[in-house]
C-alpha cells in the first residue's frame, strides 16, 4: 500500500536526516519517527505519572509507586499506537487494527513489566542519592527548602522513569518493527 507523504517541517527533516542512512534510510526514517512518538508518549506519561502522584497516589509505598508509574504507562501506550499505527507505519494495514493493537499491547506489557520492576528496585536508590546532590542546588533558588518526607520517593521514581524509558523504548521499537509491523517493507518510501 503506499503512503501519504506529509509535507510539514518536522517530517522533512526526519526524511533529510534518514536520507544520508543509504540503503538503510527506510527504516532510519521509522526510528526517527517512532522516537518523536516516544517523546509524545513520555510526555503524557510523565504528566499522568506527576497529576497522580499529587492527587490521588503520593508515592508513601511500592504499591502506589506502581500504580501510579502503570497507569501513565498504559495511557501512553494507547497514544503511542496510534501515532505509530497512523504515522510511524501508515504502510501497515496487512493486519487488521485489533490484531496490531493486540501484538503492540502484549510488547507493551512486557516492557511494562521491565519497567515496573527496574523503577521498583531502584527508585528508592536514586532519591536517596540524588536528592542530598540536589540539594544546594535547590536551596540556591529556595532558600530554607526542606524536603517533605516523599521528596526523595519522586526524585528516584523520576530518575528510575528516565532510565526505564530509554530501555523500554528500544525493546519496543525492535519487537514491534519486526511482529507487529512486520508486513511492512524495508525499501524506498512510496511518494504519491
Amino acid at each position: 500500500m503506499t503512503r501519504l507523504v506529509h509535507n510539514n517541517p518536522l517530517d522533512r527533516a526526519i526524511v533529510a536526516l534518514a536520507s544520508r542512512a543509504g540503503t538503510r534510510a527506510r527504516e532510519v526514517e521509522r526510528f526517527l519517527r517512532f522516537s518523536v512518538v516516544v517523546v509524545i508518549g513520555a510526555v503524557v506519561d510523565l504528566g499522568t505519572l506527576t497529576m497522580l502522584q499529587a492527587t490521588l497516589l503520593p508515592p508513601t509505598s511500592d504499591l502506589r509507586v506502581q500504580l501510579a508509574t502503570g497507569a501513565g504507562f498504559m495511557v501512553a501506550v494507547i497514544n503511542n499506537f496510534l501515532w505509530n499505527r497512523y504515522w510511524t507505519y501508515p504502510d501497515s494495514r496487512s493486519r487488521s487494527i485489533r490484531r496490531q493493537l493486540a501484538q503492540f499491547t502484549l510488547v507493551n506489557a512486557v516492557g511494562l513489566i521491565v519497567r515496573t520492576t527496574l523503577i521498583s528496585v531502584t527508585y528508592a536508590i536514586l532519591g536517596s542519592m540524588l536528592l542530598p546532590a540536589a540539594l544546594p542546588l535547590i536551596r540556591l533558588m529556595r532558600p530554607g527548602y526542606q524536603p517533605s518526607y516523599t521528596a526523595e520517593a519522586k526524585v528516584g521514581t523520576m530518575a528510575a522513569w528516565l532510565i526505564a524509558v530509554i530501555i523500554v523504548m528500544l525493546w519496543n521499537f525492535f519487537v514491534n518493527r519486526y511482529w507487529t509491523y512486520s508486513d511492512v517493507g524495508h525499501g524506498p518510501r512510496h511518494r504519491h
